[in-house]
């Protein structure tokens, strides 16, 4: 797609401050600033990681396809992420991690970094632009810690910070994210943790005093402690993006707290809204709870691509699961089970059957058919379309499995490839492609087991030619009859020879 492709095609995004679905239109023509809340690694990735690095992976690549420049932060959380996320309470998840397997934090967070990229390098997701750690912005935090009590809304208490929500509260709209209510918060907290300190039960931590077992500690003006879980990615926004940026995004679990108490933090130190557009993935589920690490509930990425989990009737390839998750759209939950990734597994080998069939096919126009050239170039814009439509990845998949059908009639036969026009004929192959591959990022995986698939249907097609040659009717077409019961479709040559589809 060359640099017209954003002013042919305007994206519209579903923006969830505005709860509206909007025109995209970036803060600078052409370029793109997206942040988005990537993982705390203290454990191995799971589904529901992966949900959200190819929901994001999928809208930075349709952006770089409709021409524009993309700049994609996403961080990663080793300090500051305590267990009670709502108060901002208990032990550092990462560091209670390196308690419990006696290693130092940071080969934890080495150790569940690595295996993080790897698993998502499978899953085909492309690496972000810059990848900051909180751990190596400490004195940026602190600059906008000290940004937001001079301003007014944070306050020392004994060595830790806290920002004061009810003083925000007054001058902006709290909860236009999560739709909590200040209020409403007050009225059903039952927190006294810090009551001492805080003005107020909910006002959330900047800076943490470190009690004298805790680890991970670095110095300050307040003293030794470290960085509240959310100031963080405010502080990493506005090193690499800006004061203000197009596109926030994460998954749906974090809008509250910890995009919330980003937008306060923002305004505080700023006196700015800080995002354009922001984007939420819903969850996965399994059991039909949210699959997380906090509930014990999880497949990771590593049980899946092999296997070895009890809910699990066999292994999935990367490439099952990126299509099994790009099957719904982004804002819609995502269901676990056995047959959605079955039924998935087989859709993809639809896709990269016909991807398989693209450059056999040779044309030349003949005798137009008008009516079946403006179906196929309709079907060829639906895509753009559809992802043009909030990423809406579900209807670009059906359009595909569509354009797919045309290309397999063409392929066999069953359609005259020379009654479409050039025009015709080039958009819907280099969009099929561009779709696959490209933009929902799909690949063949060819393997042994494929390879070995390939020869055993290539032995029974010759199998039935002897059988044809010796006049053995009979054999032949049980031969063909058997393999098309098991889905796979037999097409004889009109010049010999005999190829075939898997359906």
């Amino acid at each position: 797609m060359d640099q017209k492709g954003h002013e042919q095609f305007p994206v519209y995004i579903t923006n969830s401050y505005t709860r509206q679905k909007e025109k995209f239109e970036p803060l600078h023509p052409t370029h793109i600033g997206m942040y988005v809340c990537g993982p705390t690694v203290y454990g191995d990735p799971h589904l529901g990681h992966a949900r959200s690095a190819i929901t994001f992976d999928i809208v930075a690549r349709y952006f770089r396809f409709l021409g524009y420049t993309v700049r994609y932060v996403r961080n990663i959380t080793d300090v500051g992420h305590l267990e009670d996320e709502v108060q901002g309470a208990g032990e550092d998840k990462i560091a209670k991690k390196a308690r419990l397997e006696q290693l130092e934090p940071m080969e934890v967070v080495q150790m569940y970094t690595n295996r993080y990229h790897d698993a998502i390098a499978h899953l085909n997701v492309i690496p972000p632009s810059i990848e900051p750690s909180a751990s190596g912005h400490i004195p940026e935090q602190i600059e906008i810690i000290q940004q937001i009590i001079k301003n007014g809304y944070g306050y020392e208490v004994n060595g830790s910070v806290y920002f004061d929500l009810e003083r925000y509260a007054k001058e902006q709209p709290y909860g236009r994210l999560s739709g909590k209510i200040l209020e409403d918060l007050k009225a059903g907290s039952r927190d006294t943790q810090g009551l001492g300190e805080k003005r107020s039960p909910h006002d959330f931590a900047l800076w943490k005093k470190a009690n004298p077992e805790h680890i991970m500690r670095w110095n300050s003006p307040w003293g030794e402690g470290f960085p509240g879980w959310h100031i963080e990615c405010t502080t990493m926004c506005t090193k690499y993006l800006g004061e203000e940026f197009d596109i926030h995004g994460g998954g749906l679990d974090l809008q509250f707290p910890h995009h919330e108490a980003e937008l306060a933090q923002s305004y505080g130190a700023t006196q700015k809204n800080p995002v354009r557009y922001w984007m939420h993935n819903n969850l996965v589920s399994i059991d039909g709870q949210k699959m997380s690490k906090s509930l014990g509930n999880f497949i990771t990425l590593e049980q899946l691509f092999s296997g070895n989990h009890p809910k699990l009737e066999q292994a999935y390839s990367p490439m099952t699961v990126r299509f099994f998750i790009l099957q719904a759209h982004y804002r819609s939950p995502s269901d676990f089970s056995n047959q959605a990734l079955q039924a998935a597994e087989k859709g993809l080998q639809r896709l990269m059957n016909t991807m398989s069939y693209l450059d056999k096919l040779k044309h030349e126009a003949n005798n137009i058919d008008e009516e079946l050239d403006k179906e196929i170039k309709a079907l060829s814009y639906s895509c753009y379309e559809h992802m043009s439509d909030d990423f809406n990845t579900a209807k670009t998949i059906a359009s595909l499995f569509d354009m797919s059908s045309k290309i397999n009639a063409f392929y066999n036969k069953q359609l005259d490839l020379s009654t479409i026009s050039s025009e015709a004929f080039e958009l819907l192959l280099s969009t099929f492609k561009s779709f696959v591959e490209d933009v929902l990022g799909l690949l063949s995986e060819k393997d042994d087991q494929g390879e070995r698939v390939d020869s055993l249907v290539k032995l029974f097609i010759e199998l039935r030619s002897e059988a044809k040659n010796q006049k053995d009717y009979a054999t032949a077409d049980k031969i063909r009859d058997q393999l098309s019961a098991i889905g796979v479709q037999l097409k004889d040559e009109k010049g010999g020879g005999t190829s075939y589809s898997l359906l």
